[in-house]
């Protein structure tokens, strides 16, 4: 079976729609990924077609999830979930921070390739960014209640934090400090015999 037709499968799967140039943006970006990881060493998974599962429809998994809002993804590595959730959302703004120089000189050369319009590629750490978005995700950044410590600055009433786990975030839930309310989105990636959550965390709002 072809990439594509694996792509294309998992997108049924997932019961996203999207086009064929989407589709062939997702490989292309796969691509890049593949020739950078020789030299670069972006991410563990080495095969191409694994790459199709484990990091293109799983990133893409959240899509249900994600509001209509600017959405920052905070320790974006190669670009993961930050590249196929801006390919599939091209109307929507995302910023994908890193603090890694080699893997952010990654993701701005897949945005120029890809002409994607709507990705600002930022080589920080996460303490040093200042502009608060409404809704921040990640996918390999840090444990939950140390993720929650660091983007504090950031955050305010209204935003959301979408932390895409392994099915085992009870340790992590149980650790969240008082202050915040979360849920557990169960994710279900086509291909991928492992669990997969979505932890959903928003500070609690105050009683009038």
């Amino acid at each position: 079976m072809s990439d594509a037709t694996v792509l294309a499968n998992g997108l049924a799967g997932l019961g996203l729609e999207l086009d064929a140039g989407q589709r062939e943006a997702l490989l292309a970006y796969r691509d890049l990924l593949v020739k950078w990881n020789q030299a670069y060493n972006l991410t563990a998974v080495r095969d191409g077609a694994e790459m199709v599962t484990r990091h293109l429809l799983d990133s893409l998994a959240v899509l249900p999830h994600l509001h209509d809002q600017d959405t920052l993804d905070v320790g974006t590595g190669a670009g993961l979930p930050g590249i196929p959730l801006a390919i599939a959302l091209p109307a929507r703004r995302f910023v994908l921070l890193d603090s890694n120089g080699k893997k952010t000189r990654f993701v701005n050369q897949a945005r120029r390739e890809l002409g994607l319009g709507n990705v600002e590629v930022v080589h920080a750490r996460v303490e040093q960014y200042r502009n608060a978005p409404s809704q921040i995700i990640s996918r390999a950044f840090a444990a939950l209640p140390d993720m929650l410590e660091v983007l504090a600055p950031l955050i305010t009433g209204s935003t959301r934090i979408l932390a895409m786990k392994a099915a085992a975030a009870e340790q992590e839930l149980a650790a969240v400090p008082a202050g915040w309310r979360t849920r557990v989105e169960p994710l279900a990636v086509p291909g991928l015999a492992e669990a997969r959550v979505l932890v959903i965390a928003r500070r609690e709002q105050p009683r009038p």
